[in-house]
């Protein structure tokens, strides 16, 4: 399809500002998603916060709907809370483990996620088992089904790193997960927004995301996604009026939905900001982001590969918006540096942030350009010349 390129950047203010190659932080919002936002603190500021969101009921309700449309889901399996992170922590602390049973990640797994695992490893004896990566630098399907035996309890992997291009091969992940009965946890922080995302084609019983990144919804939104086999099987970490009712002095019950893991407390601006950047990115096709996304980047990497000294980083057989580099002569740091005295916007992927896989590959810090469908061919031209000239 062709994309109206001249559109996407007409609606979103900040191109008149910026050249921003951060999506994978935070995408710039669009002009309705803004509007959906301050609209609605105007109204809390005038009316009042409880009569504000009374008002605006079904805005807040339609966050629900977009997501699970967005997903291929009933919006019963949708929460919504204050970012992917607490999304993801909701669901994995509900899960109960036990010594010697077994969690299977990626060798590209982001830190929140690991460092999850260590603190339940270091309190419950679980073993945490992060799969090799196949030729293609992508988790090893092979690898993962070979590891599969009675004491696997989770399979739980990052979709898209923060720290490369590749996409893992999460349906197939999901095929062997479902064959074995393991639950799978997907984090899919990264690529929720950049393309199409179908729970039901992948396999998976919970996937987290944001709102701030390839969705172009406001910061301090998540996703929270959990199949209705198994809800009832997850005891959320802590509960409150909201996820829970106090039935009787002694007693309450949790609610039947994948609300239990939300609480009262939330940024009712944020979800009805939340509902339109879904509805936003279902506009525009997310098959069509998709293919506009991968274009882009695939020029980016193509002439970033012709600057002397610079080296592309990217991994996977399938690869998506993000394209790290690093240049001889340049620490990532000085390259975000220099750049943002051009307005360009760029992020740097430190070691710490996915450690097994930058020890692996010898890296330290690398530069992140995470491109998006309102950037344009000559946004790359004139980034890599920014590069070249660093």
């Amino acid at each position: 399809m062709t994309f109206d390129i001249a559109r996407a950047r007409r609606e979103t203010p900040g191109c008149e500002r910026v050249l921003h190659f951060n999506n994978a932080g935070a995408g710039l919002l669009p002009q309705p998603v803004l509007d959906a936002i301050t609209g609605h603190l105007e109204r809390e500021a005038l009316d009042g916060g409880y009569e504000a969101a009374a008002d605006a009921h079904a805005d807040v309700e339609r966050v629900y709907a977009a997501a699970s449309s967005m997903l291929n889901c009933a919006s019963g399996e949708i929460g919504i809370v204050e970012n992917a992170t607490r999304a993801w922590d909701m669901a994995f602390y509900a899960m109960r483990f036990s010594a010697g049973t077994r969690i299977l990640t990626a060798q590209a797994e982001y830190a929140s996620n690991y460092i999850a695992y260590l603190q339940v490893a270091r309190t419950t004896g679980v073993k945490i088992e992060a799969i090799a990566n196949d030729e293609h630098g992508q988790v090893s399907i092979e690898a993962l089904e070979n590891a599969i035996d009675d004491d696997v309890k989770l399979i739980s992997m990052t979709h898209v790193p923060t720290n490369g291009g590749l996409v893992n091969p999460a349906a197939e992940i999901g095929r062997i997960a479902r064959s074995a009965n393991i639950p799978f946890l997907l984090d899919a922080c990264q690529s929720v927004g950049q393309m199409p995302i179908d729970v039901e084609e992948i396999g998976c019983d919970v996937l987290t995301a944001t709102g701030r990144k390839y969705l172009r919804g406001p910061r301090g939104t998540g996703i929270l996604y959990v199949r209705s086999e198994l809800i009832e099987s997850l005891d959320p970490p802590f509960l409150d009026l909201h996820a829970a009712e106090w039935t009787a002095n002694g007693d309450y019950r949790i609610r039947p939905d994948t609300r239990r893991f939300e609480n009262w407390e939330g940024n009712v601006a944020g979800k009805i900001g939340l509902g339109v950047a879904i509805d936003y990115a279902a506009g525009w096709g997310l098959q069509a982001i998709w293919e506009r996304t991968r274009g882009l980047a695939e020029a980016l990497r193509a002439q970033l590969g012709d600057i002397a000294g610079v080296d592309v980083r990217d991994l996977g057989e399938t690869r998506c918006g993000i394209v790290t580099f690093t240049k001889e002569g340049s620490t990532p740091e000085d390259i975000q540096t220099a750049l943002a005295k051009r307005s360009i916007n760029i992020a740097v992927s430190p070691r710490k942030y996915t450690r097994l896989d930058m020890d692996a590959r010898g890296l330290d810090a690398l530069a992140r350009a995470s491109v998006h469908y309102y950037n344009t061919e000559e946004e790359v031209i004139r980034f890599c010349k920014a590069v070249e000239a660093v």
